[in-house]
Parts: C-alpha cells; sequence; structure tokens
C-alpha cells in the first residue's frame, strides 16, 4: 500500500492525486511511463493531424486539376475486332445470358468486324476435345481472316501466332469477346493492357458460370483500365453519326439482323416515310 507524500507526488506526474496505488513500485513506474507515452502521443495527434488534413486536400485538388478525365473514342481507323474461344462446346458453359440471346449476342459481335471493315482475328482452344471448333456461322463470316487455333494455351496472348496476328493488325484499340468472361476474355485482355493496348470488351458477347462470376469478372478488368461496355456502344462509337454515308446503311442492317427492338424502330420511321405520316421534326432523324 503506497499513502505517503513520495507517493502523491508520484501519483501526481503520472496518475490521478490522492488515489491509493496497489502493486508494487515496478508496476506504478511502468504505469507512470504509459500514461505519459499516452499524454505525448496525443499531444502530436492534435498538432499534426491538421497539417496532414491540409496536405491530403492539397493533394486531391493538384491530382484532379492536373490528370482531366479524357474520353477515349473507338478509332474506325485504329480498331481490330477479337473472337476468342466462342466455340461450340463452351456455349454451354454460359448462365449468365439464355441460350438463344447469348447466340445472338456472339453473333452480333462477329458481325461488327464487317459493318466497319474491322481487322479481325478469330482464335480457339483444343478444338479437338470437348471445347470443339467455333461456331461455324462465326467462322463464315470471316473466311479470309486469320483463325489461330491454340493447342491447350489458355490465355490467347501466349501463343505466339496468336500474338503476331494481333500485332499484324497494327491497330492499337481492340474491341474483344470470349468466353468464358472470367478466363479467356478477361486474361488476355489483361495482358492486352500490360502491353500498352487500349481494350473495349463486350460484355454481351462474354458469358460466364454465374452473374457473381461475370460481373467479378468486370470488376477486375475496369481496375485495369479496360472498357466494358454493350455492342450497340461499340457500334454508335464506331459510327460516331447517322450522317455518316459510309457505315451508316450496314449499320441500320445490323440493327435490323441483332437488334430486333431497333430494327422495328426503324422500320416504323420508313413506313412513316413512305405514307407520309412523319410527325414534327421526325426527318431530324432520316
Amino acid at each position: 500500500m503506497l499513502t505517503s507524500s513520495k507517493g502523491n507526488d508520484i501519483l501526481g506526474r503520472g496518475l490521478s492525486k490522492g488515489k491509493e496505488v496497489k502493486g508494487s513500485g515496478r508496476s506504478v513506474f511502468t504505469v507512470i511511463i504509459y500514461s505519459r507515452a499516452l499524454q505525448v502521443s496525443i499531444m502530436h495527434s492534435l498538432i499534426f493531424l491538421p497539417l496532414l488534413i491540409l496536405l491530403s486536400s492539397l493533394s486531391f485538388v493538384q491530382g484532379n486539376s492536373s490528370s482531366p478525365f479524357i474520353f477515349e473514342r473507338l478509332d474506325v481507323n485504329n480498331t481490330a475486332l477479337l473472337i476468342v474461344d466462342h466455340q461450340v462446346g463452351l456455349v454451354p458453359l454460359v448462365r449468365d445470358y439464355q441460350p438463344d440471346e447469348f447466340r445472338n449476342n456472339l453473333l452480333a459481335h462477329a458481325a461488327i468486324g464487317n459493318v466497319f471493315n474491322l481487322p479481325t482475328v478469330l482464335s480457339s482452344t483444343s478444338e479437338t476435345g470437348p471445347n470443339g471448333p467455333l461456331i461455324p456461322e462465326i467462322v463464315a463470316m470471316h473466311p479470309t481472316a486469320p483463325y489461330i487455333k491454340r493447342q491447350g494455351v489458355i490465355d490467347a496472348w501466349d501463343d505466339p501466332n496468336f500474338r503476331a496476328a494481333v500485332q499484324a493488325t497494327g491497330k492499337q484499340q481492340l474491341i474483344l469477346a470470349g468466353i468464358t468472361t472470367d478466363v479467356c476474355a478477361t486474361f488476355l485482355a489483361l495482358s492486352l493492357r500490360q502491353e500498352g493496348y487500349s481494350v473495349f470488351v463486350n460484355a454481351q458477347a462474354s458469358g460466364a458460370a454465374s452473374a457473381v462470376v461475370a460481373e467479378d469478372a468486370k470488376a477486375r478488368m475496369r481496375d485495369a483500365g479496360v472498357y466494358v461496355v454493350s455492342p450497340y456502344a461499340i457500334v454508335s462509337d464506331l459510327l460516331r453519326t447517322w450522317a455518316n454515308n459510309s457505315y451508316n446503311v450496314q449499320t441500320i442492317g445490323w440493327d435490323f439482323a441483332y437488334w430486333s427492338l431497333r430494327g422495328f424502330m426503324t422500320d416504323a420511321h420508313a413506313a412513316a416515310i413512305e405514307n407520309g405520316t412523319l410527325v414534327p421534326g421526325e426527318l431530324d432523324f432520316n
């Protein structure tokens, strides 16, 4: 028991006065050291915290002012299309789309190359096994395109023949889709980003075993700077304007073939022109 004036003096420097402290003198001094260290820590925090907040704010402002957002647009003259592992044996693995819808999405992706005359590269892996060949309609759309049949290589970029075919296009913006989203599409997209390419993944022409798996894969790609987009966003970006006489007819044909809602709208507009029943302003979209 420590109750002397000496004890109170000790307590006055680190503990509350007038309190009895049980234990040995060693434990008292330990408590005193901890108490004074805590006081010093709090004082330092009060001094430096406002400074840290100020520096963080300045850094945030400077970072945002020196790095403005840049909207990267697809350039039809600098874009190539990649079709990866759209194989008959892999399609049944896809569970985040209905089969008929997904088949339509795959064909729509392949057709983008023909609409805009994009260099196109096809690739499959392990065709002689359960994966099977690429969907025949896709191959028929691109009879002269390089068709790289990888021998078990998972990431297409690891195959030297595929890599050479992509490099031979001379394009820096690459549109791709693959089965599955989390493996074939993601691995290739990340490898291409590492090589410095701008990568646009057609999300609706890439399928996974579940919606959760697909969303995780898309998040991983976005974190690496990959643009995860819809086929209509791709087509619209390449077209730029309906006054583009080089591609607008082909684009309307693509709408009719792969996006029925848009096709019906175009049909209705054409009928209104033919029947002379256009509403005011509708000619602006002709």
